[in-house]
């Protein structure tokens, strides 16, 4: 178990249903399985993270499948970057786990017994993930202060998660492999056409991380037909819902045919 404590980066080892290190710092598992390593002192306030709204709204719209080739994508490209032996494997922001779970998945079909853990700072999210899905480690925790220990790590997910660098840096073995999902220019285009009378396009430069070689970069793009309601959904789960008026929802959702660009950029860096 590759986690360490968050306050004093001691070992934590598991105790029935506890972890604890050796200066008796203790972290009880809840109910649904996961362990909160979000110290009180960490947070921001009081509920970080997606509410249980954001977290309905793109648990629905995910399950018709208007994500699965980005997903399917990122995995056959997590195969065959790693060696069909033992890994530890880490999605960094993994809400309630609808990537983490299909990630594992697709590794032991191709062969591979891999160990996958799911972070997120969304405790509501974080609650669902483990009690659907139990065969992966969940926990509450910060991407900017992961709690695993140094070299920990065979792979790093991150499906739009901020994190810091020397984080990466810090919990990657040697050669390890981070993959990274971002917006591609026009992703979402048409959504965010009806918010901003300017609408500028997302960046596709390529995030510079020290310690770490680009060693492919990929583009997705393809059309999703949606209905009005699941156009809706797909608002509530991205930032650019608090610009959203009640009258653009209701708009929104009547229409019966909303045709919306996805358009992702899949990178993949090896730790030198």
């Amino acid at each position: 178990m590759p986690y360490q404590c968050p306050l004093c980066e001691l070992p934590l080892t598991r105790s029935d249903r506890s972890f604890v290190c050796n200066n008796n710092h203790q972290f009880d598992c809840a109910k649904e399985g996961y362990v909160n390593l979000m110290p009180v002192q960490h947070k921001g306030s009081k509920n970080p993270g997606d509410n249980k709204e954001m977290m309905q709204a793109r648990r629905t719209f995910l399950a018709h499948g208007f994500y699965a080739p980005m997903r399917d994508k990122v995995a056959q490209t997590l195969t065959h970057y790693l060696t069909p032996k033992q890994h530890t494997v880490l999605d960094i922001g993994c809400g309630e786990g609808y990537y983490t779970s299909y990630f594992q998945q697709h590794a032991e079909q191709q062969g591979h017994q891999s160990d996958y853990y799911g972070l997120d700072i969304s405790k509501v999210a974080i609650r669902y993930a483990a009690k659907r899905y139990p065969n992966i480690e969940f926990s509450v925790a910060s991407s900017h202060r992961l709690p695993f220990a140094d070299n920990s790590l065979d792979a790093i997910i991150r499906i739009y998660a901020p994190c810091k660098h020397e984080e990466l840096q810090r919990c990657l073995n040697a050669q390890s492999i981070m993959i990274t999902v971002t917006p591609a220019s026009h992703h979402l285009y048409e959504l965010r056409e009806l918010i901003y009378q300017d609408v500028r396009l997302h960046s596709e430069e390529a995030e510079q991380i020290d310690g770490f070689e680009l060693i492919d970069d990929l583009k997705l793009s393809y059309p999703m037909d949606l209905t009005g309601q699941q156009a809706d959904d797909l608002l509530q789960m991205t930032p650019f819902a608090w610009k959203a008026s009640l009258e653009l929802r209701a708009s929104l959702k009547q229409q019966s045919l909303f045709i919306c660009q996805a358009d992702f950029t899949i990178r993949i860096y090896r730790k030198s």
